[in-house]
């Protein structure tokens, strides 16, 4: 799409984002602008760059590449020395975000749009709404850390939980395009506090929960949840987030300690309020009345004021259950037939890199998952640990935590292993530039404070297909193996690079070269 930078120039100015508008000339009153980037290397000509501070590089430095590689414009928080127009703003990401809705013909004023925030649990809700969506009679394309879905199609995914405003906007076009009814969006708190959803109409604001992760970026606990509380208070309808005829609604978990944060936020906004939770003795809405897992299945009993019905998913793991809940909370909330609901969420099968169960014939169980924090860990150990109990064996982990990110939690998580599990591998998650060695030294620490003690039941091996063949070789018959931290992701970030990495294809050749061949092939002797 194409538009004049005039009528972008008029929309800033009458939201206050506009300083000045340079060089004025006839010349550019009527410049038409065919595209957006804010990374000049993208830059197509007729572009207009928007230039941004990055997390390593300023875009003021690379406004004259863009100008040289066609650009027709830029907008900047400076006045610089250039031959094209300029907008001069208050903040550009903000800018990105509506210069990037404005190109787009603003998609999500066509879409019902529901945001899934929380720390854990956001891309399994995200496929279970939009399943129960879809089976409800309204298509829903999605945009999550796993996949996007587009008129019912995969299009790829980024590394990027939310992307950036100029892709979220491009793909709600197509959305729109594609005859979706509704967008379901993963919404980090990276996406919310650096604006990247910020020009998105949202029909329905979800809350997972909030536990310990992302400080490094928001550096207290207050503004991590002050990030996610934005989708909530964003509910208010206005020019900015139009009545589109769907009810706004809030989805909130009341068995979370800031859920009274965002109750708050949602009452403020004027938003319908539906409440989750799989404590029978919390007040809520929506009820777990009974949970039944069988291992990777689940049965749940759920009660709402208008209907009470078992609800069976083809997930493991009893902590599964919040997401279906919240699911359930969306339906309720947009006043869907409960029928039409619960088939389209027990159509779902799996969650790529979602406690993906491995067989190729071993005894023991192998399940990869995407938990890297301390609640989402415990929350798959707790799973898993009465499953391993039955069977008289325990839980194995393997795990790392990310480099160059949030240090605080890696004890925290050497903690959680160590009190649940009878052995624990410590690797590499995504060194990056960090120390590797320094990484799982930290959280052995949590470890050895729970009382392992290591090449006994604690064990540091950074190489991490050489971890995974360490934790097969070290499990019994009895014993379930979780490959924790990376699920789904297909690359790992080194010091010298970025690697391809698919956790689930490498657990599946090292118990093949193990000798496994296959559940109908039985076992290697012993």
């Amino acid at each position: 799409m194409a538009g004049q930078l005039a009528d972008l120039a008029r929309e800033l100015g009458a939201r206050g984002m506009l300083l000045g508008r340079l060089p004025v000339a006839e010349a550019s009153a009527g410049l038409v602008v065919g595209g957006l980037a804010f990374d000049s290397r993208l830059v197509e000509p007729g572009d207009l760059f928007v230039a941004i501070t990055g997390a390593r590089q300023d875009g003021l430095e690379f406004a004259a590449e863009a100008v040289m590689r066609g650009a027709v414009a830029v907008v900047a928080e400076q006045v610089l020395d250039l031959n094209v127009p300029q907008l001069h703003v208050t903040a550009s990401r903000a800018v990105l975000a509506v210069a990037a809705a404005w190109l787009n013909g603003k998609p999500s004023h066509d879409l019902g749009v529901v945001g899934v925030t929380g720390t854990d649990g956001k891309t399994t809700t995200c496929f279970l709404t939009r399943s129960m969506l879809a089976a409800c009679g309204l298509p829903a394309g999605m945009i999550s850390t796993v996949t996007t879905f587009i008129g019912g199609q995969t299009a790829g995914h980024s590394r990027q939980t939310t992307p950036e405003s100029p892709v979220v906007q491009a793909v709600l076009r197509r959305m729109v395009d594609a005859g979706d009814r509704f967008a379901v969006i993963e919404s980090t708190s990276h996406g919310l506090a650096m604006d990247r959803v910020a020009e998105v109409a949202f029909d329905v604001a979800v809350l997972t929960n909030v536990t310990h992760e992302h400080l490094d970026l928001h550096g207290t606990i207050d503004a991590y949840v002050a990030a996610k509380r934005s989708l909530f208070e964003g509910l208010a309808a206005g020019d900015g987030n139009p009545d589109k005829g769907w009810p706004k609604s809030a989805v909130v978990n009341a068995r979370d300690d800031h859920a009274l944060d965002f109750v708050e936020a949602a009452r403020r906004a004027g938003a319908r309020l539906v409440t989750y939770s799989a404590d029978r003795g919390l007040a809520a809405t929506i009820h777990a009345q009974a949970i039944d897992v069988d291992g990777s299945h689940l049965n749940i009993r759920v009660s709402t004021p208008c209907w009470e019905d078992d609800v069976k998913v083809d997930l493991a793991g009893a902590f599964n259950a919040d997401n279906v809940l919240a699911a359930v909370g969306v339906g309720e909330a947009l006043e869907l037939d409960p029928q039409l609901m619960r088939a389209g969420i027990e159509s779902v099968r799996a969650v790529p890199g979602r406690m993906d169960r491995i067989d190729a014939g071993q005894e023991f169980e192998v399940y990869v998952d995407f938990a890297h924090t301390s609640a989402a860990l415990a929350l798959v150990l707790d799973g898993l640990r009465p499953i391993a109990a039955r069977r008289g064996g325990g839980v194995i982990a393997v795990f790392g935590s990310s480099g160059e990110r949030d240090v605080l939690k890696r004890p925290m998580m050497g903690r959680v292993a160590g009190e649940r599990c009878c052995v624990a591998v410590l690797t590499n998650e995504e060194p990056r530039g960090e120390d590797e060695i320094s990484i799982l030294e930290q959280i052995a620490v949590g470890a050895e404070q729970a009382g392992m003690q290591r090449d006994r039941e604690l064990f540091l091996i950074p190489d991490r297909a050489a971890a995974i063949r360490k934790a097969f070789e070290l499990a019994r018959p009895t014993d379930i193996v979780v490959l924790a931290g990376k699920g789904h992701e297909t690359t790992m970030e080194m010091a010298h690079g970025t690697l391809p990495w698919n956790e689930a294809e490498i657990a599946r050749q090292t118990l093949k070269d193990m000798g496994y061949r296959g559940a109908l092939q039985g076992n290697p002797p012993r």
